[in-house]
């Protein structure tokens, strides 16, 4: 199988029914970035030491293979009876790994910056890339047909990244960063000092 096929030098690409449609399409661009969330994930992966998470991210990978297949294949088109379409047992999946990963963290008090580890900032990078792709196919379902469980999966899955994230610093021994509002005058504490001269 080859890499290149030349179909796509003009700037389109094929649906799985066979249609073609330029690669800025909004379909496109809402499973394409599925495949990105689907890449920080693996970046996730190589960055995560524990197991559980990161066995975890490898069953979500595959989901997003479905997910992304769902979108390329629109209910109404010639191929739409050969594809897994994402379905409410994915969501059920979903918020019970968010129950158990919040369990496992402590309690959840205040609004909590991105960061910690390298999986943990990874973790809510992918978040709000799912985030984006959530965005993107709300647009998608206000113009054409759009799989029943698109949007509630997305929604769900970001919130379980988020939940991993917490429970990858709570693994490592790291606090979340807690959100502390700005004092009126801007910025609290001493900020940047510059070198003396």
């Amino acid at each position: 199988m080859k890499i290149y096929t030349r179909q796509g030098d003009t700037g389109n690409t094929g649906l799985f029914d066979g249609r073609r449609v330029r690669k800025d399409d909004l379909r496109i661009e809402t499973y394409g970035t599925i495949d990105e969330l689907n890449s920080v994930l693996g970046l996730v992966i190589a960055d995560c030491p524990h197991a559980a998470i990161t066995d975890l991210l490898g069953l979500l990978q595959r989901q997003l293979f479905e997910l992304g297949a769902d979108l390329a294949t629109p209910e109404d088109s010639a191929n739409a009876s050969k594809i897994r379409r994402v379905s409410p047992e994915h969501v059920t999946f979903l918020e019970h790994q968010i129950d158990v990963a919040m369990n496992q963290a402590p309690p959840l008090k205040h609004f909590v910056l991105p960061g910690g580890t390298r999986a943990a900032a990874g973790l809510h990078i992918a978040r709000t890339v799912c985030r984006r792709a959530e965005r993107l196919a709300v647009t998608l379902a206000g113009h054409e047909t759009v799989g029943p469980q698109v949007l509630v999966y997305l929604n769900r899955l970001s919130d379980l990244l988020f939940a991993l994230a917490r429970l990858a610093n709570h693994l490592d021994g790291r606090a979340d960063i807690e959100w502390i509002p700005s004092e009126p005058a801007g910025v609290r504490g001493s900020g940047f000092q510059p070198d003396s001269p």
